[in-house]
């Protein structure tokens, strides 16, 4: 896919009219309140006809503590887990010789495949991986090849070239500045495709130093078993990861 893509950029193509860009925000902030049953003030039992009374309210306030105390224990943990995934789960990778430098899933093994500068595949799925192509283009910059809607088409056609794709979509596009100020576009969309299913593609692309860096991050979401939001969130930080090295 990435080989294709790159050839896309060596063709003479016009530029297309810049359109807004727009980034959905994935994961909306929620916000969890708590309420405390308030205690009742304990009083002298001066009425022994009460008692099964008093007894039924502390054992009320006990259940509620247990049930307060198994919400802290055990669900807690897990947002924190899913609001730190990127510390827990990804790793700096950088590429001093070709200059570019991105965060890895700490899971996935690095791997030769021909073609690839480098590639990093998920322990038993490798259908599941993070890909970079670097290859000498003629253009100093993206903003020469196209806008982030026109380069996205380009890698929509090369994906529907292929025999075994049954449908492509084009989820979102959006542009950020990288290191120094690159110009770097960064796409998301959907594949389906007779070998492996349905697959997520989020994608990244830069020009810099008269070369053309692409990342390629794809994984399985088919309909039985969806990509979960916290898989998403540790891909959309490798995707935003994807930047030029720092110059030392």
């Amino acid at each position: 896919m990435a080989l294709q893509v790159c050839s896309c950029f060596a063709l003479s193509c016009p530029k297309q009219q810049s359109q807004t860009h727009t980034q959905n925000s994935i994961f909306p902030k929620s916000h969890l309140s708590l309420s405390l049953p308030k205690a009742s003030s304990s009083t002298q039992n001066r009425y022994p006809e009460k008692s099964n009374d008093l007894s039924i309210s502390f054992s009320k306030r006990s259940l509620n503590l247990s049930i307060l105390a198994l919400f802290f224990n055990g669900f807690l943990p897990n947002l924190s887990k899913c609001a730190y995934a990127e510390e827990l789960e990804l790793q700096r990778y950088t590429d001093s010789k070709e200059g570019f430098t991105l965060l890895i899933p700490s899971s996935f093994n690095k791997v030769e495949k021909a073609g690839a500068t480098v590639l990093f595949e998920e322990v038993g799925k490798g259908s599941n991986n993070v890909g970079v192509v670097v290859n000498p283009v003629r253009l100093s910059s993206l903003g020469e090849f196209g806008t982030p809607e026109f380069v996205v088409e380009k890698l929509i056609q090369a994906e529907k070239r292929k025999e075994s794709t049954t449908d492509a979509e084009v989820i979102g596009v959006a542009e950020r500045s990288g290191q120094g100020g690159l110009q770097v576009y960064e796409f998301e969309y959907k594949v389906d495709s007779t070998r492996g299913g349905m697959k997520r593609i989020f994608s990244a692309a830069f020009v810099a130093s008269k070369k053309l860096y692409l990342l390629n991050i794809a994984h399985s979401d088919k309909p039985e078993s969806p990509l979960d939001p916290q898989t998403r969130m540790m891909l959309e930080q490798v995707l935003h990861s994807f930047d030029a090295a720092p110059q030392t």
